[in-house]
């Protein structure tokens, strides 16, 4: 598996939709094109919608890892048109 350089990391574990893809919008935001966010996130709607709301914004879920108590841990790289 390859590995990414981590630019900054969000948990949105304690918050609910839609406030977890404003968050992580948010930390995206505050990133350069290409630079890598993890995100700490719970089961259910937001790892339904999360991923999925990051795709359609123009970004690419490089990874998504069970950690096997409920959570989960999202690598998403900002898109090179997100925000423009």
């Amino acid at each position: 598996m390859a590995s990414f350089e981590v630019a900054d990391t969000v948990d949105i574990t304690d918050v609910v939709c839609p406030v977890t893809f404003v968050k992580t919008k948010i930390a995206l935001d505050g990133l350069d094109a290409g630079e890598v966010l993890q995100v700490h996130l719970a089961d259910g709607e937001p790892l339904q919608n999360v991923p999925r709301s990051c795709k359609e914004e123009g970004h690419k879920v490089l990874s998504l890892t069970d950690n096997g108590d409920g959570t989960y841990e999202m690598l998403v790289q900002k898109g090179e048109d997100a925000d423009e």
